[in-house]
């Protein structure tokens, strides 16, 4: 999909285009959401290729370097540690984590680390994170189309890579923080769908693209396939909570949002029409 004036276009970050998004920029009246694609099986998966290039690996970890310093750096870090540390974003974390003491962080979509920049970016913020909050616990990663050495340098920086494509359909058994910024409809609805229990939402704090948007760009667009793909993101607004993160540059994250979820009763979880 191309991008417009209106709209922030996120590079293609794969040959395939399996996770690439056109997200809207906050504050634009016409909302281009991301085209849906057929979901696929959870199924074993592990790099197509060989990690047997030091020089690649090397040149990557350096890069990877550098946009952690230019992460922590920036005012944009900086002002989202902040809204973690106040409320109200505190009072929905120190909620879901109840007498939790830790809260793993699972990463989908992080996109090629070696061959674009907002994906490093990306990783780098989820990292300082994992360093900056003690409750935050295993950082695990996934994307498709990451190499073998994007796996081995994204496990030297303490994070585990997935060895199963779950398709967005993790079981939230313990509170989890679902770290999916730019991601499709689809993986949302995946996500929640999977844990679409009183006890299960509750578990769950997801960033990742607003989704008050969604359901502005459906009541637009009323015939557009983002329906049927979006009715779990739809469908959990009436007992989630969304925060929006205070945006310094689109070259971080443009839209994205905190969000938590809070059913009481099975029958909050029963669908009506959207």
């Amino acid at each position: 999909m191309a991008a417009s004036a209106k709209t922030l276009a996120i590079p293609d970050q794969s040959n395939n285009g399996d996770w690439t998004v056109v997200l809207p920029r906050r504050g634009r009246q016409r909302k281009n959401l991301p085209k849906l694609r057929k979901q696929e099986d959870q199924r074993t998966w592990s790099p197509s290729d060989q990690a047997n290039d030091t020089i690649r690996e090397s040149k990557l970890l350096h890069k990877m370097e550098i946009c952690i310093k230019k992460v922590e750096s920036s005012q944009f870090y900086r002002t989202l540690v902040d809204e973690l540390e106040m409320m109200p974003v505190l009072e929905s974390l120190n909620r879901v984590l109840a007498s939790e003491s830790k809260m793993g962080m699972v990463f989908y979509g992080v996109g090629s680390i070696e061959n674009y920049e907002n994906p490093r970016l990306q990783l780098s913020l989820a990292i300082l994170l994992k360093r900056k909050f003690s409750w935050i616990g295993r950082l695990e990663v996934f994307d498709p189309i990451l190499s073998a050495i994007e796996c081995q340098v994204i496990e030297s920086f303490g994070c585990s890579v997935l060895s199963v494509n779950e398709q967005g359909r993790r079981c939230a058994q313990k509170p989890t923080m679902f770290f999916m910024p730019h991601c499709e409809a689809e993986l949302y609805s995946n996500l929640l769908q999977e844990n679409w229990t009183v006890e299960l939402l509750n578990h769950v704090v997801l960033f990742g693209n607003s989704f008050e948007i969604y359901e502005q760009f459906v009541s637009e667009f009323k015939n557009s396939p983002v329906v049927d793909s979006a009715k779990y993101i739809l469908a959990s607004r009436k007992f989630s909570r969304e925060i929006k993160i205070k945006t310094l540059s689109d070259e971080y994250f443009g839209a994205s949002s905190w969000h938590v979820f809070s059913p009481f009763l099975p029958t909050e979880l029963q669908f009506t029409d959207l």
